[in-house]
């Protein structure tokens, strides 16, 4: 599995070129084979640069300067900020996730616990027979990966289509004993796919002003813990600043929102499970090796989420029925370090870590590697 990722993460720049070099190829010998190499001849001839222009010509040549062609903007730098640039691209993204002690907070991650279908006993007023994440087991935190393969079109210069689809592994960390349930296994799988559409109100050599919207639909098998549950839509507004040959500046700005999910705590309670996630983010990057065909710049991104409602499972004392927290008002802030090295036009590198920097957190620690090609 891993030979064959790794050959087809060396290969596409190739296949990619090569297939544009042949559409570059492909007309001229179509049409060398229609008129013949007689035709052709004579064509180029009468093209050739020795014709002597008119002079009706050569005053229009004097008149109209040749048209400069626009130079192709510089990539995007940052590792966890969405790309404002507005491209086409194939991007491999690799994550490594660490100590998530909550992860059916507002069913951002995943599906509310599967241990809520267990307490008609235990705790008869939080039982919910539909609670479809894993369980029945509470654990005391996971740990996770993901494989992320996007695809991303652009037409024309201001509009983008781009689908998302992750692959996800995931190891939780140990049981709670309260409540005595037995815990579940690793387990692995395709997680929920994203699909978008960006569109820069701004785009010039140095500026680019984005909106970009998502939609994640529930295509992870939510009992073993690999998606939400629910669909999802994330609008966010995107911003890429070129202050110098060397410096950048990049931002974000949006809300996750959920559409559907699982009934809160107790499941007459007028709010859901799932909740809106308000986040933000700044990156700002530095080239400190400028050359003509490698560029190195370290990244420091700041990125943030508000949690504006939902619940997640917390079986203690003081927790709504014993099983639950509410989770509205939460602050959760993260601080990530990475480098960005560019080759050529087309082929980008980052490898970057994170580290929670607040006590309420989705991971403490996070470490990121990808590899994007632009076209």
């Amino acid at each position: 599995m891993k030979s064959l990722f790794l050959l087809f993460l060396v290969s596409s720049p190739l296949v990619l070129g090569a297939q544009t070099l042949a559409e570059l190829t492909a007309p001229g010998q179509q049409i060398a084979s229609l008129l013949g190499d007689e035709a052709v001849s004579a064509v180029a001839s009468e093209a050739s640069p020795s014709a002597e222009p008119s002079a009706a010509q050569q005053q229009s040549a004097r008149s109209s300067p040749a048209p400069q062609p626009t130079p192709r903007i510089p990539g995007s730098m940052v590792g966890y900020i969405d790309n404002p640039i507005v491209e086409s691209e194939i991007r491999f993204r690799f994550d490594d996730d660490f100590e998530d002690q909550f992860p059916d907070r507002s069913e951002f991650i995943y599906a509310k616990c599967g241990c809520f279908q267990g307490l008609q006993n235990l705790i008869p007023p939080a039982l919910d027979t539909k609670a479809v994440g894993p369980g029945p087991g509470v654990p005391r935190a996971i740990n996770y990966q993901q494989l992320y393969i996007d695809g991303e079109y652009s037409p024309q210069r201001r509009f983008s289509g781009f689908v998302e689809v992750p692959f996800r592994w995931l190891q939780p960390q140990g049981f709670l004993s309260i409540p005595p349930f037995p815990g579940f296994p690793h387990e692995s799988g395709i997680s929920d796919v994203m699909a978008g559409l960006k569109f820069a109100a701004v785009a010039s050599e140095r500026t680019y002003v984005t909106f970009q919207f998502k939609t994640y639909i529930p295509s992870g098998n939510a009992s073993e813990g690999l998606g939400t549950h629910h669909y999802s839509v994330e609008p966010s507004l995107l911003f890429y600043q070129n202050l110098s040959s060397r410096f950048t500046l990049e931002g974000q700005l949006g809300d996750w929102h959920p559409i559907g999910g699982s009934p809160g705590v107790p499941i007459t309670s007028n709010e859901g499970f799932a909740g809106d996630v308000f986040f933000y983010g700044i990156g700002p990057s530095y080239k400190v090796y400028n050359g003509e065909r490698v560029k190195l710049a370290p990244v420091v991104e700041v990125f943030g989420w508000h949690v504006l409602s939902g619940f997640q499972t917390q079986p203690v004392t003081g927790a709504i029925d014993g099983a639950a927290s509410d989770v509205s008002g939460m602050n959760i802030v993260n601080l990530k370090a990475g480098l960005r090295v560019a080759i050529g036009n087309r082929n980008s590198f980052y490898v970057g870590f994170g580290q929670a920097l607040t006590h309420d957190d989705w991971y403490k620690h996070i470490i990121r590697l990808e590899y994007r090609y632009t076209f």
